[in-house]
């Protein structure tokens, strides 16, 4: 929810030109994610930042390997053949190890990709700035987007065989690896802002056009993003 906070910022959403018209609701859903924040996700990354680094580093590289089932299927719709080539084959390779161990390191690495950008590069406007409980900052466009890649996302299905307990432990290990990965910048923002809210949606933004540089269209499109997200 708060990794956006690592590009720290003083810049506002309505300098920047973008929409907040859910403001008051959007900071009591923030407001409800920092106690969240406060009381699971900072202790337990604070506990996980005190195991060996060999530990860290396994679990940060089986996040990145999780979600490149994702970013395959979406450099493919959006035509980018050799982002997908490359994905496929680190997220094939890695498999041996269920990417806690990396064995594609010091070879190309994958470009992120997920389906709020495929829709940016369709055209679809990004929409209003939205907090979501758990989810944290996105805009209507990326949480679209989230939702699409939560129910398509291969990795899944791939899966699918292994216990019950160990698929549900892989999100919340997962949140707890990014929290702790992002530990100082996070807290920065929580602890020493003015108006924390202001300035993680500001990075969010920040955080999300440097993602979206090679998705956007050369010109705006027509398409209708409320009739779209309605």
């Amino acid at each position: 929810m708060l990794v956006a906070g690592c590009a720290a910022t003083s810049q506002t959403a309505e300098e920047a030109g973008r929409d907040d018209p859910y403001e008051q609701a959007n900071r009591s859903v923030f407001a409800f994610n920092l106690g969240l924040d406060d009381y699971v996700l900072e202790p337990a990354a604070k506990a996980l930042r005190t195991t060996p680094p060999q530990v860290q580093t396994a679990l940060r590289n089986h996040v990145e390997w999780a979600s490149m089932p994702k970013t395959a299927v979406n450099s493919a719709l959006q035509g980018k053949g050799e982002n997908t080539a490359i994905t496929a084959l680190s997220f094939a390779i890695n498999s041996l190890t269920l990417g806690l161990v990396d064995l594609m390191e010091g070879e190309e690495k994958p470009e992120p990709e997920d389906f709020g950008q495929t829709l940016a590069s369709a055209g679809i406007q990004e929409g209003p700035y939205l907090v979501a409980p758990f989810l944290g900052s996105h805009t209507g466009r990326s949480l679209v987007g989230w939702g699409v890649d939560f129910i398509t996302n291969p990795y899944g299905q791939l899966t699918a065989g292994a216990p019950n307990s160990v698929r549900t432990a892989s999100i919340p290990v997962s949140v707890t690896s990014i929290r702790a990965t992002y530990f100082d910048a996070i807290n920065d923002v929580k602890y020493n802002s003015l108006d924390p809210y202001a300035r993680a949606r500001s990075a969010y933004y920040q955080q999300r056009d440097g993602l979206l540089r090679n998705n956007l269209p050369a010109e705006d499109g027509d398409a209708d993003f409320d009739s779209f997200f309605e």
